[in-house]
Formats: structure tokens, C-alpha cells, sequence
């Protein structure tokens, strides 16, 4: 193997290991942001903690068919 090649499979590794790292931050992101949302939710609408997911689901699609 030349120096040439392990530079380049290091270079690959270094750019794998770079998209690995951007892919977590925006998993994380994702999560941040539907937890902050679920809050939100939780906060204007109090019921919504108590009631099933399919359940909220429903209503907030017939009140959002309403508007």
C-alpha cells in the first residue's frame, strides 16, 4: 500500500467519521426540538398530558381541519 492510498482511505475515514458526527448533531436537534414543542403543547393545551397519543392526534387534526 503507497502513501498515497492510506492518505486517501485516512481522508475517507476522517469524512465518514465527520458525517457520523453532523448526522448525531441533527438527531439531537430533532430531539431537542420535539421535546421543546411536546412542552409547548403541554403548557397552552394541560389535557393534552393525560390523554392517548392516537387520541390527541385526532383532535388536533379536527381542530386544525376547523380552522
Amino acid at each position: 500500500m503507497t502513501d498515497n492510498e492510506k492518505k486517501l482511505i485516512q481522508a475517507r475515514h476522517r469524512l465518514e467519521e465527520a458525517q457520523a458526527r453532523d448526522r448525531i448533531k441533527q438527531r439531537k436537534a430533532r430531539t431537542r426540538r420535539l421535546i421543546q414543542e411536546g412542552a409547548i403543547l403541554e403548557k397552552a393545551f394541560p389535557q393534552a398530558a393525560g390523554m392517548e397519543l392516537e387520541m390527541l392526534e385526532d383532535y388536533l387534526c379536527r381542530l386544525a381541519k376547523q380552522n
